[in-house]
């Protein structure tokens, strides 16, 4: 069975990060979204006006839509921004490139410069790429994350073992406790099967549906 947190216990590891971090962690819990998904993300995935985020081949190579909290607007924004300036000074250099599998940079060709497809979250240094040999920027490396992370927990009370994955569990259980449809959580997960779902109803027991313990009447 998957470790999941208390609403609470989420937001008290999340209070710990800071900055991008504090993003990214905020993105995992209230997206729903592997940790690899929110760091490929693109500035071009997010429709602040709808508030949804695309999710570009997630596990299984499948395209979805999940939710945008309202609340994480004004740090997209800003650190969208902050993107806009690297990129610009990438461009100033010379480069701009972002990192792309080969067919879609064969594809594109020189669109892969236009912000829209950088990294909502770009790694500080430019690298080769593998396959292209090109100078691009890749995205930050989720290790950086999981260092910060396992600071964030140690800050706090809990004792649960918190992995990045953790909030993603954490995010579809808070939505079936609070009434959201099953099949709802499915599409945001982007699960195939819905018995993959439904492992979070025994994790809260709402297989039982709305049915009271004696002792609890």
């Amino acid at each position: 069975m998957p470790t999941v947190l208390s609403h609470e216990e989420a937001m008290q590891v999340i209070a710990q990060l800071h900055g991008k971090y504090w993003l990214i962690g905020s993105l995992l819990y209230g997206c729903g979204l592997r940790i690899n998904e929110a760091l490929q993300l693109r500035i071009k995935d997010i429709n602040l006006h709808d508030n949804s985020l695309f999710v570009f081949r997630g596990k299984g190579k499948k395209d979805r839509y999940t939710l945008l909290p309202q609340r994480l607007n004004h740090a997209i924004t800003q650190q969208i921004a902050q993107v806009k300036l690297l990129h610009t000074k990438d461009v100033s250099e010379g480069y701009g490139l972002t990192s792309l599998p080969p067919a879609l940079l064969r594809k594109y060709g020189n669109a892969a410069k236009d912000t829209a497809w950088q990294y909502l979250f770009p790694s500080s240094t430019r690298c080769v790429h593998p396959y292209d040999n090109c100078i691009c920027r890749h995205h930050i490396h989720e290790t950086s994350f999981r260092k910060q992370l396992r600071q964030a927990v140690l800050a706090t009370p809990i004792t649960k073992h918190v992995k990045a994955h953790t909030f993603r569990h954490s995010f579809a259980t808070q939505l079936l406790q609070n009434g959201t449809d099953i099949r709802t959580v499915q599409e945001l997960l982007g699960h195939t099967d819905l018995k993959t779902t439904e492992l979070y109803t025994h994790v809260i027991g709402s297989r039982f549906g709305h049915t009271l313990s004696p002792i609890d009447r």
